[in-house]
């Protein structure tokens, strides 16, 4: 896998591999209602969605062996005094879900957050979305709680995010238990220049 700075040059790729309900079914975007079946609407969306030009950086997750985006990450919310980082705003194509892709993923950004000074890593997801809340929980990441009517869905619905964090004690045996799963390692890369 390779993570690059996301480019709006990317977003129609982007939206072959995540322009799909599935996606966005479980909270992704703000739900359903944030779904876009078309590339000029994904664009719209990107524009508010994705983090541009402010601190922190949504990336293009590409998969090395075809050079072909699969879908994207963000490392945002940026609080530098404290130490913290916020790993989200994810979504994959639904047929690498499952596999490799979000392991590796996650160790080169969670190895790129902790490298940068972070000591605290906070990865959240709809209380309803139980592949993402298991997914995180196979990361390593401890379960800290429950943030009621956190943020609003696209529908206008409060959302309760289940919150998740990795310190950065606690990063050696999460990055051993990621590099368990992939066979011994990763090949991969994080370029964190802008595109």
């Amino acid at each position: 896998m390779r993570l690059d700075p996301l480019t709006r040059d990317d977003l129609p790729a982007l939206f072959a591999a995540i322009g799909r309900p599935e996606v966005f079914e479980g909270g992704y975007g703000g739900g359903p209602a944030g779904y876009r079946d078309t590339v000029d609407g994904f664009r719209a969306f990107a524009e508010g969605y994705y983090l541009w030009d402010g601190p922190g950086i949504s990336w293009a997750v590409r998969r090395l062996a075809d050079d072909r985006i699969v879908g994207t990450t963000t490392l945002g919310d940026l609080d530098l005094r404290n130490e913290h980082a916020h790993l989200g705003w994810t979504a994959y194509a639904p047929e690498v879900w499952g596999t490799e892709v979000n392991p590796e993923t996650k160790l080169l950004l969670l190895g790129h957050a902790f490298a940068s000074g972070f000591g605290r890593v906070k990865l959240q997801a709809d209380v309803l979305n139980d592949r993402s809340r298991a997914a995180i929980l196979k990361l390593g990441a401890v379960f800290e709680g429950v943030t009621r009517r956190d943020r609003r869905r696209a529908d206008g619905t409060w959302r309760d995010s289940a919150v998740y964090s990795i310190l950065v004690d606690e990063w050696p045996a999460v990055r051993a238990g990621l590099e368990r799963r992939l066979g011994g390692g990763s090949t991969s890369s994080v370029d964190g220049g802008r595109g």
